[in-house]
């Protein structure tokens, strides 16, 4: 049977007679057969239980079933994902509205945009957020011309990322390519006219360095806003050196300090660094309660007299960020909670706060969550964005005077779980190759047991070890060295640092196996997670250098996604430059009437949800995959471990120290000019606040 599609997002499509024909049947798949050619993974299959692409593996018997012969056909049509990427490149500048109002093209000095270059929609909107805050525009354009760059760049200036970063922010901020295309004539060939269009920059160059090291990002895939600046900041991070005074991925950075009060009346700290603070959307705080309540009868009546429910009829909740915030505050209780001062599992209280306030606060609003099956689901919620902000009372200080601090100490269990015992059949079979016994059972015993393949490499690397011949001891057994380089990594990917060591040791040093260990055993890393182990501080969350200023904050840009799928979708910015909201889409520039505030922080992938940050009984105690393998498939999931929460970000400035910086130098107007930057009068006490929807 052959049906039309469902309608857009913006209203056009067809009249979802498919998707009806599934709620009759419930037959789950469906082919699009302009698709199917001898690739058939190529072949655009959709699952609508799951409501996003799959991957059929049984899809030539089904297709032989109705006689197609898959083999002898070409593809005729573009799938889904490509028709929308089609759409998002084409869409028509007039036609881009808020509430009725047409925007007005904007040019010149910071109103570059940036050219399409297939799927790379959340790398420009989130550069377009980046390079409007004062430490990447004073690192890369204030203080830095091209020629300085390329005289301080390696022997090949193309893959240095200082200088591909200087190349696009002088391209985005100096005004020189924000002009209007111009259109020719297609009788004469000759220019006619200036467009209310412009070409924008093609960030090629800078695409290709930031993303050399990244197997998604240097795809044509799509991919989420939220992954790419964290893996944008790591990357910025790397190459200043984490110099203070060159690195400006540190005015995003900020402590986070969790307390966590046993019922002995002890207390542990522990702190972690990070560049977002990743918040839940309460729905039960929603100010909305008694419309959504009316709403939701409607829409009972309406549906089961098989009415459509119009979309300007939808009422969606409405939390205020105020209560995001309190929820990353409030008090958590933790259960079976081991306490060294009782030396036996109780119950405890988990709060949380900030130990420093960045120059630019990335808040993450958690709007995709997995539903049964791990079904990605993205919550229809708007998010009321205040103007201004204060966060001044998440503040966390520590150690407070008559508190006592648990003492150090391993969970008896756990201390006992370190005890490894070599495996006789990895041993004997390392015996057989001509290895000595003794260094077969090290072998076994520092790669857990793993294999005898990952055994024989330990072997191999280690046989010049000054202490190979040296009897095994059972602390030598339980206190085997991880690389510290893998555990950073694991931190990096939102990780604590034990849990990330216990991974490491359980998969022989594995970054991928490691990442399976953790989804594959959620209590073993809420238990590390929540037993206090040790009472100090660790030294990786040291705030030494990084800024700390008050907690006021002002909204200063968004970063919105537009679309319902995980998969795929489109990323716009909106920047408050020069008082006004200014809208970025690639390479379209223009003044926004109504930016999405409300629209909340959105993004396009599946979330990983950290089992820290939820309420216990929210956790995800095990991992089944769909029936219908979904594209992002176990590949992916591995990767949403990075993806602490796929959907948007919002950005802070609280220091107004810019506006006074250009004075001292007498050149506030000349860059404000340049730049569209605020006014050192119009900032205050306040800082500038920038989300990621």
């Amino acid at each position: 049977m052959i049906l039309c599609g469902r309608k857009n997002w913006d209203g056009s499509g067809g009249n979802n007679h498919a998707i009806e024909h599934y709620n009759e049947t419930r037959y789950p798949l469906a082919v699009k057969l302009g698709t199917i050619t001898a690739d058939l993974e190529a072949a655009d299959v959709f699952s609508y239980p799951e409501d996003d692409s799959v991957l059929d593996p049984l899809l030539a018997q089904h297709l032989a079933f109705f006689g197609i012969d898959f083999s002898s056909l070409q593809k005729t049509e573009m799938t889904t994902a490509e028709r929308e990427l089609d759409q998002n490149i084409n869409f028509d500048w007039n036609r881009i509205q808020e509430s009725g109002e047409e925007l007005e093209p904007i040019f010149g000095p910071g109103y570059t945009g940036l050219v399409n270059l297939g799927n790379s929609c959340y790398m420009a909107a989130t550069m377009q957020v980046v390079f409007s805050t004062r430490s990447f525009y004073s690192r890369y354009y204030m203080n830095l011309s091209l020629k300085v760059a390329f005289e301080m760049a390696p022997a090949d200036p193309t893959v240095d990322l200082n200088m591909q970063l200087t190349k696009l922010a002088h391209g985005m901020l100096s005004g020189k390519y924000s002009v209007p295309a111009v259109e020719k004539d297609d009788n004469s060939n000759a220019a006619t006219s200036a467009s209310s269009k412009q070409e924008g920059i093609p960030p090629r160059m800078f695409k290709s360095v930031i993303a050399a090291s990244h197997p998604e990002f240097s795809s044509m895939r799509q991919q989420d806003a939220l992954e790419f600046f964290l893996h944008f900041l790591d990357q910025v991070e790397r190459v200043n050196g984490g110099k203070p005074t060159l690195d400006p991925s540190r005015s995003f950075k900020f402590g986070i300090e969790e307390r966590i009060l046993c019922s002995s009346g002890k207390v542990a700290y522990n702190r972690r660094l990070d560049y977002i603070l990743s918040l839940n959307i309460p729905l039960h705080e929603a100010t909305n309660k008694e419309e959504l309540e009316a709403f939701q009868k409607s829409k009972a009546g309406e549906v089961s007299e098989g009415k459509d429910v119009s979309s300007e009829e939808i009422v969606r909740p409405r939390v205020p960020l105020e209560a995001c915030l309190a929820s990353f505050s409030a008090p958590e209780q933790i259960l079976d909670f081991y306490s060294t001062a009782l030396k036996a599992k109780t119950t405890a209280q988990k709060t949380a706060g900030l130990t420093s306030f960045p120059d630019y606060l990335v808040l993450h609003m958690r709007k995709f969550v997995m539903e049964e099956g791990w079904v990605p689901k993205k919550l229809d919620v708007y998010i009321d964005v205040p103007d201004i902000i204060d966060i001044s009372h998440m503040r966390s200080r520590g150690l407070q005077p008559g508190e006592e601090l648990l003492p150090d100490g391993v969970p008896e269990v756990e201390a006992e779980s370190n005890k490894l015992l070599a495996n006789e059949d990895i041993v004997s079979q390392l015996v057989s190759m001509g290895f000595n016994h003794l260094h077969c059972e090290k072998a076994a015993i520092n790669t857990l047991n793993a294999g005898v393949e990952e055994a024989m490499n330990w072997l191999l690397s280690h046989m010049d070890d000054p202490d190979i011949d040296l009897p095994i001891s059972q602390e030598a057994q339980g206190t085997e060295v991880v690389d510290q380089s893998k555990i950073d990594t694991l931190i990096s990917f939102g990780f604590q640092e034990d849990i990330a060591r216990k991974a490491l040791k359980a998969s022989a040093g594995d970054i991928e196996k490691a990442t399976d260990w953790i989804f594959n055993n959620p209590d073993a890393s809420v238990s590390s997670d929540m037993d206090a182990t040790t009472s100090s501080i660790a030294p990786t969350a040291d705030n030494t250098g990084l800024p700390d200023g008050g907690g006021r904050y002002r909204l200063f840009g968004i970063v919105s996604h537009i679309g319902t799928s995980t998969q795929c979708g489109h990323y716009v910015a909106h920047v408050l430059k020069d008082g006004r909201w200014v809208i970025f889409n690639d390479s379209k520039v223009g003044a926004s009437v109504n930016p999405p505030k409300d629209m909340g922080i959105k993004a396009k992938e599946l979330t990983r949800v950290e089992s820290d940050s939820l309420p216990t009984k929210n956790r995800v105690k095990s991992f089944e995959e769909p029936r219908w393998k979904t594209k992002a498939k176990v590949a992916s999931l591995r990767r949403t471990v990075k993806r602490i929460g796929l959907q948007a970000i919002k950005v802070v400035s609280n220091s107004g120290e810019f506006g006074g910086e250009l004075e001292r130098r007498g050149e506030q107007h000349h860059h404000r000019e340049r730049f569209g930057f605020w006014k050192h009068e119009e900032i205050g006490e306040y800082g500038e606040l920038f989300t990621i929807n």
